[in-house]
Protein backbone atom coordinates (compact mmCIF):
# COMPACT_ATOMS: atom_id res chain seq x y z
CA UNK A 1 0.00 0.00 0.00
CA UNK A 2 1.04 3.45 -1.10
CA UNK A 3 0.80 6.50 0.99
CA UNK A 4 -0.21 10.32 -0.26
CA UNK A 5 0.47 13.45 2.46
CA UNK A 6 -0.86 16.60 1.20
CA UNK A 7 0.92 19.46 1.76
CA UNK A 8 -0.08 21.77 -0.68
CA UNK A 9 -1.80 24.54 1.27
CA UNK A 10 -1.26 27.86 1.83
CA UNK A 11 -1.08 27.52 5.66
CA UNK A 12 -2.88 31.56 5.73
CA UNK A 13 -4.28 30.65 8.93
CA UNK A 14 -0.81 30.30 10.64
CA UNK A 15 0.70 33.72 9.39
CA UNK A 16 3.72 34.49 10.32
CA UNK A 17 4.33 31.11 11.29
CA UNK A 18 4.35 30.41 7.62
CA UNK A 19 5.45 33.70 5.92
CA UNK A 20 8.88 31.96 5.28
CA UNK A 21 7.98 28.14 6.05
CA UNK A 22 5.44 25.66 4.77
CA UNK A 23 3.16 24.43 7.11
CA UNK A 24 4.17 21.04 6.73
CA UNK A 25 7.88 22.14 8.00
CA UNK A 26 6.25 24.05 10.99
CA UNK A 27 8.13 22.68 14.37
CA UNK A 28 6.69 20.11 16.91
CA UNK A 29 8.06 18.43 19.72
CA UNK A 30 11.24 18.87 17.69
CA UNK A 31 10.95 18.11 14.31
CA UNK A 32 8.34 19.09 11.35
CA UNK A 33 4.81 18.44 11.39
CA UNK A 34 4.90 16.32 8.20
CA UNK A 35 8.01 13.86 9.62
CA UNK A 36 6.00 12.72 12.74
CA UNK A 37 3.77 11.41 9.77
CA UNK A 38 6.21 9.89 7.92
CA UNK A 39 7.76 8.23 10.44
CA UNK A 40 4.71 6.77 11.32
CA UNK A 41 3.72 5.48 8.34
CA UNK A 42 6.75 3.82 7.88
CA UNK A 43 6.61 1.75 11.15
CA UNK A 44 3.08 0.79 9.93
CA UNK A 45 5.18 -0.91 6.98
CA UNK A 46 4.19 1.78 4.09
CA UNK A 47 7.50 2.88 2.59
CA UNK A 48 6.11 4.42 -0.23
CA UNK A 49 4.72 7.77 0.59
CA UNK A 50 3.59 10.49 -2.06
CA UNK A 51 3.61 14.18 -1.59
CA UNK A 52 2.14 17.08 -3.23
CA UNK A 53 3.29 20.50 -2.55
CA UNK A 54 2.85 23.71 -4.14
CA UNK A 55 3.63 27.03 -1.75
CA UNK A 56 7.75 26.91 -0.59
CA UNK A 57 7.50 23.56 -2.22
CA UNK A 58 11.11 23.38 -2.66
CA UNK A 59 11.61 23.75 0.65
CA UNK A 60 9.88 20.72 1.45
CA UNK A 61 11.76 18.45 -1.00
CA UNK A 62 14.74 20.10 0.46
CA UNK A 63 14.11 19.09 3.70
CA UNK A 64 12.93 15.32 3.64
CA UNK A 65 14.78 14.27 0.18
CA UNK A 66 14.31 10.65 -1.40
CA UNK A 67 12.71 9.28 2.07
CA UNK A 68 15.57 7.52 2.42
CA UNK A 69 16.86 9.15 5.76
CA UNK A 70 13.12 7.94 7.46
CA UNK A 71 13.98 4.33 5.66
CA UNK A 72 11.23 4.94 2.96
CA UNK A 73 10.87 6.12 -0.39
CA UNK A 74 9.42 9.91 -1.02
CA UNK A 75 7.73 10.58 -4.66
CA UNK A 76 6.97 14.62 -5.26
CA UNK A 77 3.60 15.24 -7.48
CA UNK A 78 4.24 19.53 -7.69
CA UNK A 79 1.76 21.78 -8.30
CA UNK A 80 2.55 24.87 -10.24
CA UNK A 81 -0.80 26.29 -9.22
CA UNK A 82 -3.42 25.02 -6.24
CA UNK A 83 -5.59 22.16 -7.24
CA UNK A 84 -7.19 21.79 -4.18
CA UNK A 85 -7.40 18.57 -2.85
CA UNK A 86 -9.52 16.49 -5.27
CA UNK A 87 -7.76 18.22 -8.30
CA UNK A 88 -4.09 17.27 -6.05
CA UNK A 89 -4.98 14.03 -6.18
CA UNK A 90 -6.13 13.13 -9.38
CA UNK A 91 -2.46 14.85 -10.27
CA UNK A 92 -0.53 12.54 -8.44
CA UNK A 93 -2.77 9.51 -9.77
CA UNK A 94 0.10 8.45 -11.55
CA UNK A 95 2.68 8.28 -8.60
CA UNK A 96 -0.31 6.08 -6.86
CA UNK A 97 -1.36 3.26 -9.27
CA UNK A 98 2.30 2.32 -10.62
CA UNK A 99 3.45 -0.74 -9.46
CA UNK A 100 5.43 -0.85 -6.00
CA UNK A 101 9.04 -0.40 -5.98
CA UNK A 102 10.77 -3.77 -5.71
CA UNK A 103 11.56 -1.96 -1.82
CA UNK A 104 14.48 -2.41 -0.22
CA UNK A 105 12.76 -1.53 3.08
CA UNK A 106 10.60 -4.64 3.05
CA UNK A 107 12.24 -5.92 5.82
CA UNK A 108 9.34 -3.44 8.05
CA UNK A 109 5.86 -5.54 8.73
CA UNK A 110 3.88 -5.00 6.56
CA UNK A 111 0.15 -2.92 7.51
CA UNK A 112 -1.34 -4.23 10.51
CA UNK A 113 -1.77 -8.07 8.29
CA UNK A 114 1.82 -9.11 7.11
CA UNK A 115 2.22 -10.45 3.81
CA UNK A 116 4.25 -13.00 2.41
CA UNK A 117 4.02 -11.82 -1.13
CA UNK A 118 3.55 -7.90 -0.15
CA UNK A 119 4.71 -7.79 -4.54
CA UNK A 120 0.80 -8.72 -5.27
CA UNK A 121 -0.11 -5.44 -4.55
CA UNK A 122 1.46 -4.73 -8.24
CA UNK A 123 -1.30 -6.22 -9.80
CA UNK A 124 -3.96 -4.19 -8.96
CA UNK A 125 -4.61 -1.26 -10.48
CA UNK A 126 -7.34 0.11 -7.97
CA UNK A 127 -5.86 -1.28 -4.90
CA UNK A 128 -6.60 1.40 -2.30
CA UNK A 129 -4.21 4.43 -1.06
CA UNK A 130 -3.69 5.79 2.05
CA UNK A 131 -4.67 9.28 2.25
CA UNK A 132 -3.34 12.03 5.30
CA UNK A 133 -4.33 15.64 5.37
CA UNK A 134 -0.56 16.72 6.07
CA UNK A 135 -2.33 19.24 8.85
CA UNK A 136 -3.58 17.21 11.15
CA UNK A 137 -2.35 14.88 13.87
CA UNK A 138 -3.68 12.15 15.96
CA UNK A 139 -2.14 8.66 17.51
CA UNK A 140 -1.16 6.80 15.08
CA UNK A 141 -0.52 3.49 16.43
CA UNK A 142 -4.67 3.39 17.29
CA UNK A 143 -5.54 3.70 13.60
CA UNK A 144 -5.67 -0.17 12.57
CA UNK A 145 -5.67 -0.21 8.24
CA UNK A 146 -7.81 -2.59 6.50
CA UNK A 147 -5.71 -3.98 3.48
CA UNK A 148 -8.97 -3.51 1.03
CA UNK A 149 -12.17 -1.67 1.26
CA UNK A 150 -15.53 -3.20 -0.47
CA UNK A 151 -16.34 0.38 -1.48
CA UNK A 152 -14.36 3.31 -3.24
CA UNK A 153 -13.24 5.17 -0.04
CA UNK A 154 -12.71 4.08 4.12
CA UNK A 155 -12.83 7.27 6.35
CA UNK A 156 -11.99 7.49 9.63
CA UNK A 157 -14.18 10.20 11.88
CA UNK A 158 -13.61 12.04 15.20
CA UNK A 159 -16.29 13.01 17.53
CA UNK A 160 -16.97 17.24 16.43
CA UNK A 161 -14.44 19.86 17.70
CA UNK A 162 -15.33 22.95 18.65
CA UNK A 163 -14.71 24.81 15.65
CA UNK A 164 -16.99 22.06 13.56
CA UNK A 165 -19.96 21.71 15.97
CA UNK A 166 -21.87 20.33 13.21
CA UNK A 167 -19.87 18.05 11.75
CA UNK A 168 -19.35 16.50 8.26
CA UNK A 169 -20.59 12.61 7.91
CA UNK A 170 -23.46 10.24 9.52
CA UNK A 171 -21.85 7.01 10.61
CA UNK A 172 -24.23 3.98 10.25
CA UNK A 173 -24.63 0.76 12.53
CA UNK A 174 -23.15 -1.26 9.62
CA UNK A 175 -20.28 1.39 9.02
CA UNK A 176 -21.35 3.12 6.06
CA UNK A 177 -20.81 6.62 5.74
CA UNK A 178 -23.47 8.70 4.52
CA UNK A 179 -24.24 13.08 3.78
CA UNK A 180 -25.57 14.32 6.92
CA UNK A 181 -28.17 16.18 5.03
CA UNK A 182 -28.90 18.68 7.89
CA UNK A 183 -28.55 16.00 10.67
CA UNK A 184 -26.17 17.89 12.61
CA UNK A 185 -27.04 15.66 16.08
CA UNK A 186 -25.63 12.78 15.10
CA UNK A 187 -22.85 13.44 12.33
CA UNK A 188 -19.11 13.25 13.00
CA UNK A 189 -15.98 15.20 11.74
CA UNK A 190 -13.79 13.87 8.87
CA UNK A 191 -10.64 12.91 10.17
CA UNK A 192 -8.49 13.88 7.45
CA UNK A 193 -7.60 10.25 7.34
CA UNK A 194 -9.10 7.67 4.28
CA UNK A 195 -8.26 5.05 2.27
CA UNK A 196 -9.42 5.55 -1.13
CA UNK A 197 -9.55 3.67 -4.41
CA UNK A 198 -8.30 5.39 -7.75
CA UNK A 199 -11.36 4.34 -9.55
CA UNK A 200 -13.06 7.08 -7.11
CA UNK A 201 -11.95 9.41 -10.04
CA UNK A 202 -12.75 7.45 -12.65
CA UNK A 203 -14.73 10.85 -14.06
CA UNK A 204 -12.33 13.55 -12.75
CA UNK A 205 -10.85 15.84 -14.95
CA UNK A 206 -7.16 17.52 -14.75
CA UNK A 207 -7.30 21.22 -12.96
CA UNK A 208 -8.73 22.31 -9.64
CA UNK A 209 -11.47 20.82 -7.87
CA UNK A 210 -12.10 19.56 -4.03
CA UNK A 211 -12.25 15.89 -3.12
CA UNK A 212 -15.50 16.20 -0.81
CA UNK A 213 -18.20 16.06 -3.82
CA UNK A 214 -16.38 12.71 -4.79
CA UNK A 215 -16.67 11.52 -1.37
CA UNK A 216 -20.51 12.33 -0.98
CA UNK A 217 -21.15 10.85 -4.58
CA UNK A 218 -19.72 7.76 -2.97
CA UNK A 219 -21.71 7.48 0.16
CA UNK A 220 -25.32 8.59 -2.44
CA UNK A 221 -24.50 5.24 -4.03
CA UNK A 222 -23.45 3.13 -0.55
CA UNK A 223 -19.61 2.80 -1.74
CA UNK A 224 -18.24 4.74 1.28
CA UNK A 225 -17.34 2.99 4.20
CA UNK A 226 -15.84 4.43 7.72
CA UNK A 227 -15.05 4.21 11.57
CA UNK A 228 -15.30 5.96 14.41
CA UNK A 229 -11.95 7.34 16.01
CA UNK A 230 -11.74 8.52 20.01
CA UNK A 231 -8.54 9.10 20.37
CA UNK A 232 -6.30 12.21 20.50
CA UNK A 233 -7.05 14.35 17.61
CA UNK A 234 -5.88 18.04 16.53
CA UNK A 235 -6.50 20.06 13.43
CA UNK A 236 -3.00 21.73 13.20
CA UNK A 237 -5.47 24.80 11.58
CA UNK A 238 -4.19 28.00 14.09
CA UNK A 239 -0.98 28.81 15.67
CA UNK A 240 -2.66 27.43 19.45
CA UNK A 241 -3.19 24.24 17.79
CA UNK A 242 0.29 23.60 16.93
CA UNK A 243 0.75 24.57 20.04
CA UNK A 244 -1.65 21.78 21.58
CA UNK A 245 0.04 19.30 19.62
CA UNK A 246 3.70 20.24 20.91
CA UNK A 247 2.05 19.85 24.64
CA UNK A 248 0.86 16.28 23.66
CA UNK A 249 4.05 15.27 21.96
CA UNK A 250 5.72 16.88 25.06
CA UNK A 251 3.58 14.77 27.45
CA UNK A 252 4.12 11.25 25.14
CA UNK A 253 7.91 11.84 25.45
Amino acid sequence: MKAMILAAGLGSRMRPLTDHCPKPLLPVAGKPLIVHHIEQLVAKGIVEIVINHAYLGHMIEEALGDGSQFGCTIHYSAESEALETGGGIFNALPLLTAPLLAARFLTTPFLTTPSTEPENANKNEDAPFLLVNGDIWLDWPSIQLPRTIKGLCHLWLVNNPEHNPAGDFLLTDSNAVLDKQGQSESAFTFSGISLLKPSLFKSSKPGAFPLAPLLREAMAQGLASGELYTGNWVDVGTPQRLQQVEQLLRAKQ
